[in-house]
């Protein structure tokens, strides 16, 4: 994640600022003592020590100046980092969530897939096998539909009504005579609701 790699990037900066102030305090300790110790005797030489130790306090002073604005960036990535992490754990929990529903509904359509393949087996065992052939091409060619209700004179695969010709050629076929949609040419299955 960007949030982290920034996060680490700070801590990396923020650990060189304050090594470089660490670097600044023991050099200008280093000259205090050299000073307080009186081994520099030339008025010249203490001179020049003594505006090293007051420019060293100030480049201390700015470099401490860095080390707190890369500390509060640090911070601020940190909280950025914190919240972003917490939506990450939201957001997986939401998938890992809609992923056991999904497969607990695939789980439930393989089921259902299974006793529907065993009850069409059963029903295409007592249906000739010339008619199950021409309603397995259809149902190819068809979207999967290859029979259709006759609901109220009209075929329910292709939501068309039956010319009144055709109804009349649906009402004189035998029982067990095939008929087909003149629209669609899906089978068509007659019941008392189909109007004729």
């Amino acid at each position: 994640m960007a949030g982290q790699t920034e996060e680490s990037d700070t801590a990396r900066e923020q650990t060189k600022a304050e090594q470089d102030v660490d670097q600044v305090r023991q050099r200008a300790a280093r000259d205090q003592q050299r000073l307080d110790s009186g081994a520099v005797t030339s008025p010249k030489d203490l001179e020049n020590l003594q505006k090293e130790i007051v420019s060293l306090a100030k480049r201390q002073g700015d470099l401490e100046d860095v080390v707190l604005e890369v500390m509060e960036r640090r911070e601020s990535v940190q909280e950025r980092v914190a919240e972003l992490t917490e939506r990450v754990g939201a957001v997986q929990g939401r998938i890992d969530e809609a992923t056991g529903r999904r497969n607990a509904a695939s789980e439930e359509i393989d089921a259902e897939t299974a006793t529907v393949t065993k009850e069409r087996a059963v029903v295409a065992g007592s249906v000739p096998a010339d008619l199950l052939k021409l309603y397995d091409k259809l149902r190819e060619q068809q979207g999967g539909i290859g029979a259709a209700k006759l609901y109220a004179r009209t075929c329910q695969g292709c939501r068309q009504e039956l010319a009144i010709t055709e109804l009349a050629e649906v009402r004189k076929a035998a029982p067990d005579t095939v008929v087909r949609c003149e629209n669609c040419r899906r089978i068509l299955v007659r019941t008392s609701d189909s109007g004729l």
